[in-house]
């Protein structure tokens, strides 16, 4: 079919589509050629209006963000475009806060097709707007029957269709325009399908039977092919539409792709690919995109149907509207389709490629959550999607960062709902309730996309939005004269880090260019609203504020983009005219100097820079700017001379190093003027004390090779600089020195200062051995010889010379003399300053061969007198006076605590004589006392370990009592992290001695002691407790013995009730679980339980008289707890007989002990009934159960497929045969020969016949359930359960003669049949709950020994009836 010009003009111009520009285009109307009366929709349009339709001009609604919460539209209460509820919305003021990302959406309204849209329904009736189609065209339906198409400039093309045919079709409920824009489809609410020539406006078919009849039509969609289309129906089904045209005849045949009573789909999108993708080897597939209510589908139509991907949905609201919505995105270096779907709050995507195989590959991609409820999904270009929420707020988002970049309020373009067709109203509306929910947010055909432009219907106007260019999000910023964020933005465009840009050069170095060029421009605009905008009147802060809000942001984008002449020459000038602008733009300057992004300034601004800084004292600011400036920009003589004035010590510094490569006249100067007053030793100010400070860390800087205060001096000078500041210090004289001056004055001068600092600085240095005598020979004759140095300066001296003696490879000669000296000041026992320090310096000496040095004796003599114990260790340690070293450890208080570690490494290292480890046996033994005090737990680890034959002559040297007693706590009882007690000889004895001073000194730990220890002898460990008084512990030994009765006594005495129901307690169930006879069990219970009983008794008459209730109710209340525990054991007409025969109750007076009476036959009667509901229960769940498992069985199995799981061939494999079959209630088909085979295989063999398995469910593949050949573990038992019995452990239960069970295991089968069985149980056992109420919390039953109540006698269980299980 041959297409006209103008469609041809239209294809070629369709990705240059400039509908947006509104500005330009005016509303026109053209001659239409008059048709028959009545007129038609042409004629009315052509006429000219006698009050011209102008809507407002809102080619840019909003520029800025949108809250997204802000707004509640009430659209949603409306069934269509018609619901008048959409026509009286209230335009909403909207959120001025800008983003960083800007207007990055341009929404424009149509004025041209909207002023026609309203004129078309105002004058000829033509009904309100329902759907749009965009391609090289628009396209509009209306509500009744009729299609308007306008053109790129707005102007009406054709009007398709009329009153006639929307009477009888209804209103256009969809619309679709092929890739060339010469077709035009058209689906109706009353289900029918028309398509037109856009060429020459002609109906070339009407399809009345391409799906079933009563349904409306949703969606109707163009393919790639032109003969091929897809439509969906209200139905939920979806058919594919074939055109074709044999012998001048048209046709169309239809096919359902996805029937609605399989669940209804509401949306499809088949794969468009753009014209420069035509050859994409995924085209051929024709793929098409189908959401149904619950999941989504992407099939193939090409070359045969085919399913390629099914996902459904995760939970969401049943009111979501789903949404699909395909784009080519580059992935990789290759370009490839995902399609974008959302339910809902989160967005998936899934990228679509296709394999070298020929299958097509479905990969899912990251997911993006927004906090709404999406009902419309665009894609604008690769990256970016427009999602549409509920509250008809537009988020647009950056699909690879997941942000929202900007949100747009569409609340007054008035949008068109589809809910009408969703419903079906016309055609009666019978659709599914689940259906007609979701079409409540339907709004497919009001947005559709095209060209990376989207056109919105409303219900008087139509827009259309595009992505703005960089240029145009600039302008948006400056309009509003919001020109930090124009800046910010136009950075992010420079550095490439902007979403959504459109119109810039993919060219790195032409985008920073065009970048470049626009923001020198944004900048000048800046300065000049900053100068336009500054209050003329008001305080100087208001001013400063104002500036200080622009000057800085004019800097940093300067620096950013290295335009420092645009800065200092263009901008500064302009500044000028203004005071308060040109004190912050300098005041600016120091943060970006200091962060070395600005290095250099022009003379006029480092001339201005002085003047400012030095009229507001900001000299601290001054000196920061200069030592990180390049000297070259500074006035060298100026700098200096406000420097020197200021006393700008690093300043002056850095100018003469950097600019002079003078390293020795900053000395000088700093000399001058501290040398007189150290000389004349005056107390230094703190100005005074900086600048020696300075003076020291500069020498160090230098003798290092580092440039003072930062950098580093260059390597061609490191050397000389060295030499210099070296040969400085030692000169005899100063340059301008007078007679009295002494030699070495420099030397001098800083030792007087600061002795120790200025020897570390000069410890700090590597000298060659030349240099370091020299040094030190000089400091000598400076400090040793000069009685104006304090003892403390020179023995800060003397351990200079110690360390540089202890360096190693030292090949430094001292005389005698001077080592006599050090020595005498180290060890010096009169000066406790810097002890530690001392000693550590002299240690480093001996350490590196010093000790030749000195004479040994003496030196010994010294540190003892100074308490240099690791002197002293040192030397015994050369002498292998091992014993001795453990005094030393004893004696410093440092080190006391590591004596335990030595002692226990020298005795387990190889390498030290059996002599040598007696010794130092014998001087620990010595010492017991003392390790006992100081830790009795690491004493008892290193007993344990190196003296267990000691132990007795450790206990008779120990006198006091408190510590033999933590002693022998630690050695005996077991402590985490400690050595047993087993490696040391088991002494009844000790442990005996223990329990006595345990009963002396923690009595309260004594029970616990003997519960957990063995080793103690029963009859002696009796006399120690009774000898003290500790009658719960004897009563505990008592009852170990055997003397229960003794037990019992020692308990009653004290009255410890609880701790007395408890022991009768597990005397009865000893007595239950042994062979004693009935009999005689009982009278020992009642033996034991009626004297406690007695005693409660007696003490309930004594305060009987008393007025204290308190007592009294404690004591009846412990009197139940005693008779309820009593009645699990003895019968309750024993011990009521045992209540009569009291002589005082014996004589009438029942009344106190009425209530108890009462309460023993109320828990009798409760017991009773719980019994017979307890059987009745057990019995009936046992007959419910078997019933149900006796139908599990005999009921019949249903084969999932007709063939055997091992050999995959058809059940029937031979036709003539009879072959026998297992069918396995897994559902799971196998032929016997198969199972046979495979248990073989196996290699098992058994006699006894075994039951089969499903070779697919079982974990080991096997044929018969046969005894395991590895030891498995019951599925019901825990790893904490399952037991592994060690060798040890089988022998001391062959001893004891235990028997030893074997865990039961259950095959697969059984497992599952269990599974089944105990699923039938959907809540907590019954048995359990009877048990709970039985018992209650803690194992007591409080409440049963209560006095009667009314009712009691009539007391029944509600228990709920067994579960039931359905099918």
């Amino acid at each position: 079919m041959s297409q006209s010009p103008d469609s041809r003009s239209l294809l070629s111009a369709s990705s240059q589509l400039n509908l947006m520009e509104v500005e330009s285009i005016d509303d026109k109307e053209f001659d239409i050629p008059q048709v028959d009366t009545p007129p038609t929709l042409e004629s009315i349009l052509s006429q000219e209006e006698e009050e011209p339709f102008v809507l407002e001009d809102t080619c840019i609604l909003n520029t800025d963000n949108m809250d997204a919460q802000s707004c509640d539209t009430s659209s949603l209460a409306s069934s269509d475009s018609g619901d008048p509820a959409h026509l009286k919305r209230k335009r909403r003021p909207l959120d001025q806060s800008a983003a960083v990302h800007g207007s990055v959406l341009r929404l424009s309204l149509l004025k041209g097709i909207s002023a026609q849209m309203v004129a078309a329904s105002d004058k000829v009736d033509a009904g309100l707007p329902t759907a749009i189609a965009m391609s090289g065209v628009i396209a509009v339906g209306t509500s009744h029957g009729l299609a308007l198409v306008f053109d790129t400039n707005q102007a009406l093309r054709l009007c398709l269709g009329s009153k006639t045919t929307g009477a009888e079709f209804g209103a256009v409920s969809a619309l679709s325009i092929n890739h060339d824009c010469s077709r035009l489809l058209c689906g109706f609410a009353k289900g029918q399908i028309t398509m037109w020539d856009l060429a020459n406006g002609k109906l070339l078919r009407t399809i009345t039977d391409a799906h079933p009849p009563g349904t409306a039509i949703l969606h109707v969609k163009f393919t790639d092919d032109p003969t091929l289309a897809v439509c969906n129906d209200s139905g939920g089904s979806v058919f594919e539409l074939t055109f074709r045209r044999v012998m001048g005849m048209r046709s169309c045949d239809s096919r359902c792709l996805f029937s609605g009573s399989k669940g209804e789909v509401c949306c499809v999108e088949p794969l468009r690919t753009p014209p420069d993708l035509k050859d994409h080897p995924i085209t051929c597939y024709s793929l098409l995109a189908m959401a149904s209510l619950t999941k989504i589908l992407v099939i193939g139509l090409k070359p045969s149907l085919n399913v390629w991907m099914t996902l459904p949905y995760t939970k969401s609201d049943p009111t979501s509207v789903p949404q699909l919505a395909w784009q080519f995105v580059p992935v990789q270096k290759t370009v490839n389709p995902v399609l974008a779907f959302c339910k809902g709050d989160t967005v998936h995507f899934l990228l679509v490629k296709k394999e070298e195989s020929g299958t097509i590959h479905v990969i899912k991609q990251r997911q993006l959550h927004l906090s709404c409820d999406i009902i419309s999904l665009n894609w604008i270009n690769s990256c970016t999607l427009v999602l549409l929420d509920s509250h008809e707020k537009l988020h647009v988002v950056d699909r690879p960062s997941q942000e929202v970049l900007e949100t747009l309020d569409l609340e007054q373009v008035q949008l068109v709902y589809n809910s009408r067709h969703f419903k079906s109203l016309a055609t009666g509306g019978n659709v599914s309730q689940a259906l007609a929910l979701v079409g409540e947010k339907a709004c497919y055909q009001s947005l559709s996309s095209h060209a990376g432009q989207i056109v919105c219907l409303g219900t008087k106007s139509a827009h259309i939005m595009s992505l703005r260019s960089w240029k145009e999000r600039l302008d948006c910023f400056l309009k509003q004269e919001h020109f930090p964020e124009a800046l910010s933005l136009a950075w992010s465009f420079h550095e490439g880090t902007a979403k959504a840009v459109v119109g810039l050069h993919s060219d790195s170095q032409k985008r920073k260019a065009a970048i470049s060029d626009k923001m020198v421009e944004l900048l000048l605009q800046f300065a000049e609203f900053a100068l336009k905008k500054c209050p003329d009147q008001g305080k100087v802060q208001v001013m400063e504020q104002h500036f200080q809000d622009m000057v800085p942001v004019l800097v940093d984008y300067c620096l950013l983009l290295h335009k420092a002449d645009l800065l200092f020459n263009q901008l500064y000038s302009r500044l000028l005219e203004n005071t308060v602008a040109k004190g912050v733009f300098l005041e600016s300057l120091e943060s970006y100097i200091v962060a070395n992004r600005l290095g250099h300034i022009t003379t006029p601004v480092m001339k201005d820079l002085l003047a400012h800084y030095h009229d507001n004292g900001m000299m601290d600011s001054l000196e920061r700017c200069i030592v990180h400036l390049d000297v070259t920009s500074l006035d060298i003589q100026q700098v200096v001379q406000v420097c020197w004035d200021n006393q700008l010590y690093d300043a002056v510094i850095y100018i003469f190093n950097r600019g002079m490569n003078d390293y020795i006249t900053p000395m000088e100067k700093l000399f001058s003027v501290i040398g007189p007053r150290v000389k004349e030793g005056r107390s230094l100010t703190g100005d005074d004390v900086v600048m020696g400070n300075k003076l020291l860390v500069y020498i160090s800087c230098c003798l290092a090779g580092r440039a003072y205060p930062i950098g580093d001096i260059p390597e061609d000078l490191v050397v000389q600089v060295k030499n210099q500041v070296f040969e400085f210090l030692i000169r005899l004289h100063s340059g301008d020195s007078s007679q009295k001056e002494e030699v070495f004055p420099f030397i001098h001068t800083l030792l007087h200062f600061d002795t120790r600092e200025f020897l570390n600085v000069l410890a700090m240095v590597k000298y060659d051995k030349a240099r370091l005598e020299n040094q030190i020979h000089l400091t000598k004759i400076v400090m040793v010889d000069n009685p104006d140095f304090t003892p403390s300066q020179v023995g800060g001296l003397f351990t200079f010379l110690a360390r540089q003696l202890a360096k190693p490879n030292n090949t430094l000669f001292v005389n005698r003399n001077l080592f006599d000296q050090v020595l005498e000041f180290l060890c010096c026992p009169d000066d406790d300053s810097r002890h530690t320090e001392r000693q550590q310096v002299l240690l480093e000496l001996l350490q590196v061969g010093g000790v030749v040095q000195f004479n040994e004796e003496r030196l010994f003599t010294l540190a003892e007198k100074a308490k240099f114990y690791q002197i002293c260790e040192f030397l015994y340690e050369k002498k292998h006076l091992y014993e001795r070293i453990v005094d030393c450890y004893l004696r410093d208080p440092l080190r006391q605590s590591e004596i335990f570690s030595y002692i226990h490494n020298l005795m387990s290292m190889p390498g030290y004589s059996s002599e040598e480890k007696l010794k130092v046996k014998q001087k620990v033994l010595q010492h017991m006392q003392e390790l006992v005090s100081l830790c009795p737990a690491k004493l008892a680890d290193l007993v344990t370990w190196h003296f267990a034959d000691e132990v007795q002559s450790i206990i008779s040297s120990l006198q006091d009592d408190q510590l033999l007693f933590q002693f022998l706590r630690c050695l005996l009882e077991p402590q985490e992290g400690s050595q047993p007690a087993s490696l040391l000889p088991l002494d009844p004895e000790l442990y005996e001695l223990l329990l006595d001073l345990m009963c002396r000194f923690e009595s309260q730990e004594l029970l616990k002691f003997l519960q957990t220890s063995q080793h103690y002898r029963l009859d002696e460990a009796i006399q120690i407790t009774q000898k003290y008084g500790c009658n719960e512990a004897k009563a505990y030994l008592l009852e170990k013995k055997g003397d229960i009765h003794g037990a019992f006594a020692c308990l009653l005495q004290v009255q410890i009730i609880q701790e007395l129901m408890t022991f009768i307690s597990d005397i009865a169930c000893f007595h239950c679980g042994s062979s004693i006879t009935a009999a005689n069990a009982t009278s020992t219970l009642q033996d034991l339980w009626f004297p406690l009983l007695d005693a409660m008794m007696a003490s309930q008459k004594e305060v009987m008289g008393l007025k204290d209730k308190h007592v009294s109710d404690g004591l009846k209340e412990m009197t139940l707890k005693v008779l309820n525990c009593m009645s699990s054991f003895i019968s309750l007409p024993a011990i009521i007989q045992h209540i009569l025969q009291d002589p005082v109750y014996g004589r009438g007076k029942l009344a106190e002990i009425q209530g108890l009476i009462l309460g023993m036959l109320d828990t009798f009667t409760y017991e009773q009934t719980l019994l017979e509901t307890t059987t009745s229960l057990l019995n009936h769940d046992l007959h419910w159960s078997l019933a149900h498992l006796r139908s599990v069985v005999t009921r019949g199995l249903h084969p999932r497929q007709d063939c055997c799981n091992i050999c995959l061939q058809h059940y029937k494999r031979k036709q003539d045969a009879t072959e026998e079959i297992v069918v396995f209630s897994c559902g799971h088909l196998y032929h016997l020969q198969c199972l046979q085979q495979k248990d073989c295989g196996r290699g098992q063999s058994s006699e006894l016949p075994q039951p089969w398995r499903c070779y697919k469910c079982s974990s080991s593949h096997g044929g018969r359930g046969g005894a395991s050949v590895e030891p498995s573990r019951s599925r019901s038992a825990s790893l904490a359960q399952t037991r592994f019995s060690s060798g040890h452990q089988q022998k001391g239960g062959e001893a004891h003669g235990k028997k030893v069970l074997a865990a039961v295991t259950l095959d697969v089968q059984q497992e599952l049949s269990w599974d089944q069985l105990r699923g039938l149980y959907r809540g907590p056992s019954r048995l359990s709950i009877l048990s709970e109420v039985s018992h209650g919390q803690g194992g007591e039953r409080p409440g049963f020994l209560v006095p009667a109540q009314s009712g009691a006698e009539n007391f029944h269980l509600k228990l709920a009836p067994p579960p039931l299980f359905e099918e």
